[in-house]
């Protein structure tokens, strides 16, 4: 076995790129807690490619036959139920993992230099992976899979001159029909999981070129021994390969609880109208997208206003869009000497919560129907959202920060 390793590590570094990455990887000897969401978020992916692979092999990407094939599958497929409930939990779980490791970056900092490159990336995992769950939003073929792909794709018509073409060209058809279903299984099961798989290595080289930040925000790679090696780290694997096996023990059993127990989670992974076939004559009451779209949703909702001769829903798809866009610019809106929240004043402290709350109330206002007051509120919320952004170089400069140690505090 040995001369067999060593004959193919002549050929291809094998050996080389694990102590890289892995066996010699040295990260911080303190992460806690909210450091489980990054190996999970590869654990769903896994989950979410190994599930798709299966389902693409008894499903019909075609109008005609989409819906009765997902019926087939949760029916008469050998345990092709939990095929799709593992798959459509995950689609969910997935963002669940992804807003928490996000959340992480924000509390400590993890954009910070040198690491713009590394969030960067995330950035754009994030958004592929929003077109990836959009495009599978539509292959169930229920209601509402058909009538939320219609709000949304309707939505690039607002935009002047190439809106209605482009709206065309996106759907292949003047509505929403199996030619459109069809591409968009094509970018679901192949183009986007290439390019997300793609971005989820170049955001781990990237990583593992700088190394990773930690709850201090200090760069243990500035404190080494005689040896070379960071005092205030240790090899990724064995400590935190074993370590993270914890969180994926927590993680499974959350996670199956929901599969067998509540897949559908009172409406908000699998809507009760997308259990009725597609219909183009039958609108459902309240069309919303899924829970992790609805903030983005609430703040398209918000804008009411036309503005220099073009109509509000132009203006609520750049108010959405910028809401994303604004994300991959923050490495330089944070001005503070210090990365971390436990050393940071306590704007930047305040302003996180606000942040925080105001994300997860437009989330709830994006599910539920628009009213007078929850619209004046969903305003006021997406000024917040943005205020956190466009404010930040001045609270992050002019607050009192706190010290920083030398060493990682654990």
């Amino acid at each position: 076995m040995q001369k067999l390793l060593n004959w193919v590590d002549e050929r291809l570094p094998v050996i080389d790129a694990w102590n890289k990455h892995v066996g010699k990887y040295y990260a911080p000897k303190n992460f806690n807690f909210w450091y489980f969401f990054g190996s999970l978020a590869m654990l769903v992916l896994v989950n979410q490619l190994v599930t798709g692979i299966w389902l693409t092999m008894s499903y019909n990407p075609s109008g005609e036959g989409a819906f009765a094939s997902v019926e087939y599958i949760m029916r008469d497929v050998e345990w092709g139920w939990l095929l799709r409930y593992l798959h459509s939990t995950g689609a969910s779980a997935f963002f669940v993992v992804v807003y928490l490791h996000m959340f992480r970056g924000l509390m400590y900092g993890s954009y910070q230099k040198p690491r713009e490159l590394i969030w960067i990336f995330g950035m754009l995992i994030y958004l592929v992976l929003m077109a990836e769950a959009f495009m599978g939003y539509l292959l169930p073929w229920g209601q509402m899979s058909y009538w939320g792909a219609q709000v949304i794709v309707n939505l690039f018509g607002a935009i002047p001159v190439i809106g209605e073409d482009l709206s065309l060209w996106i759907r292949g058809d003047y509505l929403i029909s199996g030619i459109t279903l069809n591409r968009f299984f094509a970018l679901h099961v192949v183009a986007l999981p290439i390019v997300l798989l793609a971005l989820v290595v170049l955001h781990i080289l990237a990583l593992h070129e700088v190394g990773s930040n930690n709850p201090d925000g200090i760069d243990i790679k500035k404190n080494k021994d005689e040896n070379g090696i960071p005092k205030d780290g240790i090899p990724f694997h064995p400590y935190y390969s074993v370590h993270d096996l914890l969180g994926v023990a927590v993680f499974f059993f959350i996670f199956f609880i929901v599969v067998f127990f509540f897949p559908e989670m009172g409406g908000l992974f699998l809507e009760k109208p997308n259990f009725e076939p597609a219909n183009n004559l039958k609108t459902p009451a309240h069309i919303a997208p899924v829970w992790y779209f609805t903030p983005f949703y609430a703040m398209l909702r918000a804008v009411t206003v036309d503005l220099f001769g073009l109509d509000a829903k132009f203006w609520g798809v750049v108010v959405m869009g910028a809401a994303i866009a604004i994300l991959f610019v923050l490495p330089w809106l944070d001005r503070s000497p210090v990365r971390s929240i436990r050393y940071k004043g306590w704007l930047s402290k305040i302003a996180l919560a606000i942040f925080v709350i105001s994300f997860v109330v437009l989330g709830y206002l994006g599910i539920v129907p628009a009213t007078e007051g929850r619209t004046a509120v969903a305003q006021v919320l997406t000024a917040l959202y943005f205020a956190y952004f466009i404010l930040m170089p001045f609270y992050t400069r002019m607050e009192k920060t706190k010290p920083v140690p030398e060493r990682v505090t654990g």
